[in-house]
C-alpha cells in the first residue's frame, strides 16, 4: 500500500470540502461523524455563516446534526486559505447546463483554480460533480501542477461521483462510493480516504472509467422514463390504464424493472446528466441516438399534460383559458421542497400561459418561493371547492388526495398516486 494511503486508512486526517451545498454539506457533516477534522469552503459567506450559527439550508442536513459537526470541531469558512490546513479536497460544487443545454463548467474550472492556488505537499484532490469523461484530467491535474505538486508523489487525483438522492432516508456512509484515480496510485489513496467516510467503495480503473459510471446510472433512468412516458401516451390512445399495465409487468421476477410515466423528469440530475455525455459524444463524432430521444420525450411531457387538461375541461364544456387550475405540487419529486429543473413548474407556467388562472399547492415548497416564482401559493387546508380542475404534479405523501377529489370536480392524476393509495373517486382521470 502506498504510504499516503496507509495514512488515510489509520490516521487522523482533515478533510477539506469545497461546495456546501446539497452534495458537499452531506459529506462534510459525514466526514466529522466518522471523527475527522472538517474544514468546508463556500464562496457565499450568507452560507457559511449561516452553517457556523448552526443552521442548515441542506433538507438532508438536520439542524441537530450539523450542530453535532459544529461540536465535534467541523469549520466552515469563505477564506480559501484555510484548505491548506486539509489533507484533501473533495470538490462538490454544481455543474449545471448552460442556456443552450452544453456544459457550464465554470464552478469545476474556478474549483480547480482554488486547489492551484492552496494545494500543498500530500494533498488528495477529488471531483465530486457529474460531469464528462475527462474533466478531471482535464482540470485537475494541471491544477495541482501549478500548485508545484508532482502526481502520485505529492499530490494525488480521483475522481468520485455523487450519489446524494434527496428525501432518501440512506445516509450519505450508507451509499456505496464509486472510486476512480487518474492513475492506479491516485485511486489506491483516494479509496483508502473513502473507507473512511463510506461503508462501501468500489474502486474502478480510471477516473474516466468513474466519470462514465455516473453518467450511465442517470442516462439509465432519463431512458427508461421516457420509454414509460411515451406508453403511457400511446396507452390512452388504446384507452388502457398504464399504471395497471406496469403493475402487472412487475410481477414478472425477471427481466423487467418498474419505471412510472409523469410530467416529465427533473431534479439536479436526471435532466442534466445525459446532456454531459451526449455533448462530449458530439464533439468527438459520435451519436446518441437514445439520449437525444430521451430528452426529446421528456421535455415535451409538460406539453402533453397540459394538453390532457385541456381535453379533459373541453369534455366537461370548459375551456383552459376560462378555467381555473389547481396545480397539486411544484417540487421535482415527492417529499420535498426541491423545484430545481421540475417538470411541475413547467406545466404550471404552460398553464398560466395558455390563459388559465393557476393556484399551487405544494406542501414542501414555501410559499415565498412559490410566490417568487409569480404564481398563487395555496394553503394545506385551503377550500378547492372553487376550482374547476386540479392536477397531480408531484405526489407528496402528506396530502388529502380524498379530500382534494371531493371538493374538485375533475381531477387528473400524473402520478398514479391515487391508485397507490387506493383511493377511489369517480372524477379522477389517470395520466
Amino acid at each position: 500500500m502506498h504510504p499516503r494511503a496507509s495514512e488515510f486508512a489509520s490516521q487522523r486526517w482533515t478533510a477539506g470540502v469545497i461546495g456546501l451545498g446539497y452534495v458537499g454539506l452531506p459529506l462534510a457533516v459525514t466526514a466529522a461523524s466518522r471523527g475527522l477534522d472538517v474544514i468546508g469552503f463556500d464562496v457565499a459567506q450568507a452560507k457559511v455563516d449561516a452553517l457556523n450559527a448552526g443552521g442548515s439550508y441542506v433538507e438532508d442536513v438536520s439542524d441537530d446534526e450539523l450542530r453535532q459537526a459544529l461540536d465535534s470541531g467541523a469549520r466552515f469558512t469563505a477564506s480559501e486559505a484555510d484548505l491548506r490546513e486539509a489533507d484533501t479536497l473533495f470538490i462538490a460544487v454544481p455543474s449545471p447546463l448552460g442556456r443552450n443545454r452544453q456544459p457550464d463548467m465554470s464552478f469545476i474550472e474556478a474549483a480547480a483554480e482554488t486547489v492551484a492556488r492552496v494545494a500543498r505537499p500530500g494533498q488528495l484532490v477529488t471531483l465530486e460533480s457529474t460531469t464528462y469523461p475527462g474533466t478531471t484530467e482535464d482540470y485537475l491535474l494541471p491544477a495541482i501542477e501549478k500548485a508545484g505538486l508532482t502526481l502520485d508523489e505529492d499530490g494525488f487525483v480521483a475522481f468520485s461521483p455523487e450519489r446524494v438522492d434527496p428525501g432518501n432516508v440512506l445516509h450519505t456512509h450508507q451509499i456505496p462510493k464509486v472510486v476512480g484515480g487518474v492513475t492506479d496510485t491516485s485511486g489506491e489513496v483516494a479509496a483508502a480516504a473513502y473507507r473512511r467516510l463510506v461503508d462501501n467503495v468500489h474502486v474502478v480503473s480510471s477516473a474516466r472509467a468513474a466519470e462514465l459510471t455516473k453518467l450511465l446510472e442517470n442516462t439509465y433512468r432519463a431512458v427508461n422514463i421516457a420509454m414509460i412516458n411515451e406508453l403511457a401516451q400511446v396507452a390512452n390512445v388504446f384507452d388502457i390504464d398504464i399504471w395497471e399495465v406496469v403493475d402487472a409487468a412487475a410481477t414478472k421476477p425477471f427481466g423487467f424493472q418498474p419505471f412510472y410515466p409523469g410530467p416529465g423528469v427533473g431534479g439536479h440530475c436526471i435532466p442534466l446528466d445525459p446532456q454531459f455525455l451526449a455533448w462530449r459524444a458530439r464533439e468527438l463524432r459520435v451519436a446518441t441516438r437514445f439520449i437525444d430521444l430521451a430528452e426529446d420525450v421528456n421535455l415535451h411531457m409538460p406539453d402533453y399534460v397540459v394538453n390532457r387538461v385541456t381535453e379533459l375541461l373541453n369534455n366537461t364544456g370548459k375551456a383552459l383559458s376560462s378555467s381555473r387550475v389547481v396545480g397539486l405540487g411544484a417540487a421535482y419529486k415527492k417529499n420535498i421542497g426541491d423545484d430545481r429543473e421540475s417538470p411541475s413548474m413547467d406545466v404550471l407556467r404552460l398553464l398560466e400561459r395558455r390563459g388559465a388562472e393557476v393556484g399551487v399547492l405544494d406542501v414542501h415548497v414555501p410559499t415565498e418561493r412559490l410566490a417568487r416564482h409569480g404564481f398563487h401559493a395555496l394553503e394545506n387546508d385551503a377550500d378547492l371547492s372553487d376550482w374547476d380542475l386540479a392536477v397531480v404534479l408531484t405526489d407528496h405523501d402528506d396530502v388529502d388526495y380524498a379530500a382534494v377529489a371531493a371538493q374538485v370536480d375533475l381531477v387528473f392524476d400524473t402520478r398514479g398516486i391515487y391508485r397507490r393509495k387506493g383511493i377511489e373517486a369517480d372524477n379522477v382521470v389517470a395520466l
